[in-house]
């Protein structure tokens, strides 16, 4: 996997503009939108049980986050789903704050257990509260380990779960429980603006719906998130979060192939 066919990937995004079903929460819905438009694919966020599986069946990808659960769309996400499996729609799940209450738990593992979940995208804490290990996490955010590594968390989770996991942090981790990768990169102050790891769950999406290869599609999509995020921390790096924000938008958009054979960071383990 090098980066030059990193880049060509992230020239098909551009060039097909895949239409990406996102499912997500309140927080973070307009941010994932213009994030997704701003790479080059193209954003839906359809809810309605009436109407979610007819969509996910014309969809590229099919992205199932719980940020803001409630019943009745955790119904429609399993609608979403099973039309996506039915028609060949990768799926993306982002368990988000899984470990903080059961509910979010239980959903989480619920979904992977009646989905065929192609992407499974999330901190440590949830990955590890998914597959059953025991990990802290405060609010949506991963806390300490109990025990083991990151690496091995990503393998057992691709394993068990039969997906391709994907465990973000200050190193991103992706396995399939057979090829890991880890991609480096990006910046800290990701952390201080809502959102980014939402977005980037949906940017998987837009990657993997035009590469087949969902392993290497997560990884790609890891790399140009990861350029672009270092490219627009650098231009705002004295003015704070809200100017990195906007930034961010903007580099998504002009991040090109030569800014990820410069500047993009992945290695095989």
């Amino acid at each position: 996997m090098n980066l030059q066919t990193i880049a060509n990937v992230l020239d098909n995004v551009r060039r097909t503009n895949p239409l990406v079903h996102s499912m997500t929460n309140v927080v973070v819905t307009n941010f994932t939108a213009n994030g997704l438009l701003a790479l080059g694919a193209s954003p839906i966020m359809a809810y309605a049980k009436e109407e979610v599986a007819d969509i996910a069946r014309i969809s590229g990808a099919v992205v199932l986050n719980i940020g803001t659960l409630n019943e009745t769309e955790v119904a429609a996400m399993k609608l979403a789903g099973a039309a996506a499996n039915a028609h060949g729609v990768p799926v993306v799940l982002d368990p988000v704050g899984a470990g903080a209450t059961a509910y979010r738990t239980d959903v989480s593992r619920a979904l992977m257990s009646e989905l065929a979940v192609s992407i499974l995208r999330g901190n440590a804490a949830e990955v590890a509260n998914v597959v059953g290990q025991a990990w802290q996490i405060k609010g949506v955010d991963a806390g300490e380990s109990a025990g083991g590594s990151v690496v091995e968390l990503a393998q057992e989770a691709a394993r068990r779960l039969n997906t391709v996991a994907v465990v973000t942090g200050k190193d991103d981790i992706v396995s399939d429980g057979a090829r890991t990768f880890v991609v480096r990169g990006g910046d800290a102050i990701l952390t201080r603006v809502t959102g980014t790891g939402c977005l980037l769950t949906s940017v998987i999406g837009a990657f993997a719906a035009v590469e087949p290869d969902r392993t290497f599609a997560a990884v790609a999509a890891l790399v140009v998130y990861s350029v672009a995020a270092e490219i627009a921390a650098a231009r705002t790096k004295e003015q704070g979060p809200g100017s990195f924000q906007i930034e961010f938008l903007n580099q998504l958009a002009l991040v090109s192939p030569a800014d990820v054979l410069r500047l993009g960071k992945v290695e095989q383990l």
